[in-house]
């Protein structure tokens, strides 16, 4: 699972210029465009446990986007020339409000996204609104960036923690998992995941009778798995709240110490294909979970996942795909508005709806810029119901955009 990458913090630019540079566009020759160019950050983890959900192949869904982005508009394009730079925050929230501050101070990025793990994230959500620039979240998870620390600068375009709880939480205690052991990381996503977890069992009928804190990362957990197995009242659903690396780590170990034989069921809270890879799909078969998206989702899903193998000779998870459709509107409305200068572009994207191949009867909340779109519970296929490598997700049933997420919340001031 963990990649070693180029130094952390060296940044990773990739310039391409737009075809046709001749004087049709929106912002030629009237100086709209901030430096003559746009560009794009995309601050990730390129090396440690989120580099494969996320990370490099991120950056080549932004380049992605732009790519199609020149080829659409050609010499009609708002700009001259688009740039994506990347760097790796390390998941470590002083590292990314340095890349940030960074990125929008001195290398001039209009908008920064991705930005995998949660405390990393309202860094980069507190950098954004101290700079007056664009920041859309895709890789984090916490429900706080549209709550107390939303602000008119930062988008949370993928999912959050009320989503996956509301999906997998609810579902599984429905099914007749009433008893609940949470183990999750202890940092901003982990304590998100836990409280929405909690409300939602407790909502769906069920009890978590106990629940443990655990590194990160961290490539350790016996002594919490053996707690669960030993506790009293005795759970029947291990909820696994981590991600990436130690989701990886930590499920192997539930399978090593046996838990399943002993009447404890695995539930997954944040699961990526990626995930599915490392662990193995055999070994999760029949394992529910919500997910943003998957690629098989149908053939306008299948088309662009198909293409973005085609580039980077793996399948997208849900992370690169809406990297890819958070870039694409960010330039669309740059397009429309005619400007890069942030307001001109929020005031294009703020209740706007649409639907792309990843987010479905999608709207951009103007009160929270939560974008609200339908989510799906899933489970993983049995080996011998899949098609090919990768064809790993089977759909449950699509939880509409209005049931999937949370009602703004009263703490997000707009200010």
């Amino acid at each position: 699972m963990r990649r070693t990458w180029p130094a952390a913090t060296a940044l990773v630019a990739v310039t391409a210029l737009l075809a046709g540079c001749g004087g049709g566009g929106p912002g030629s020759g009237g100086g709209r465009i901030s430096g003559g160019k746009i560009s794009l950050g995309v601050l990730t983890d390129l090396s440690g446990v989120y580099a494969d959900l996320a990370g490099p192949h991120a950056v080549a869904a932004v380049q992605m986007a732009v790519d199609d982005f020149q080829q659409k508009y050609g010499d009609k394009a708002v700009a001259k020339n688009i740039d994506v730079v990347s760097a790796d925050h390390q998941n470590k929230p002083e590292i990314a409000n340095t890349q940030a501050r960074e990125m929008y101070d001195r290398k001039g990025v209009d908008a920064i996204f991705d930005v995998p793990t949660s405390s990393a994230a309202l860094a980069v959500a507190t950098v954004a609104k101290q700079s007056k620039r664009l920041y859309f979240n895709v890789g984090a998870a916490t429900t706080e960036l549209s709550g107390k620390s939303c602000n008119p600068y930062t988008y949370e375009w993928a999912y959050d923690s009320y989503m996956l709880a509301n999906g997998t939480g609810t579902e599984v205690t429905r099914q007749g998992g009433k008893g609940w052991y949470l183990l999750y990381p202890d940092y901003a996503f982990g304590q998100d995941m836990q409280a929405k977890f909690t409300a939602a069992i407790a909502g769906a009928g069920g009890k978590v009778v106990g629940k443990d804190p655990t590194p990160f990362p961290s490539d350790n957990f016996s002594t919490f798995l053996l707690k669960a197995a030993s506790a009293n009242p005795k759970p029947q659903v291990l909820g696994a709240l981590q991600a990436g690396g130690d989701l990886v780590n930590l499920v192997k170990q539930y399978q090593q110490f046996k838990l399943q034989d002993k009447g404890i069921k695995l539930a997954v809270g944040l699961m990526f294909d990626s995930d599915i890879t490392s662990i193995g799909q055999r070994n999760l078969a029949g394992t529910m979970y919500t997910s943003a998206w998957f690629w098989g989702l149908d053939a306008q899903s299948q088309s662009w996942a198909q293409r973005f193998k085609a580039k980077t000779g793996v399948y997208p998870t849900f992370d690169q795909a809406a990297n890819y459709s958070a870039a694409t509107h960010y330039l669309e409305a740059v397009q429309k508005a005619g400007s890069d200068k942030p307001d001109a572009v929020s005031k294009v994207l703020d209740g706007m709806k649409f639907s792309d191949f990843f987010a479905r009867n999608a709207q951009i909340r103007a009160a929270d810029h939560r974008v609200v779109h339908d989510a799906y519970l899933v489970s993983v296929k049995d080996p011998s119901a899949s098609k090919e490598n990768g064809d790993y997700d089977q759909l449950v049933k699509t939880i509409p955009a209005a049931q999937a997420f949370e009602q703004p919340s009263s703490d997000c001031r707009m200010s």
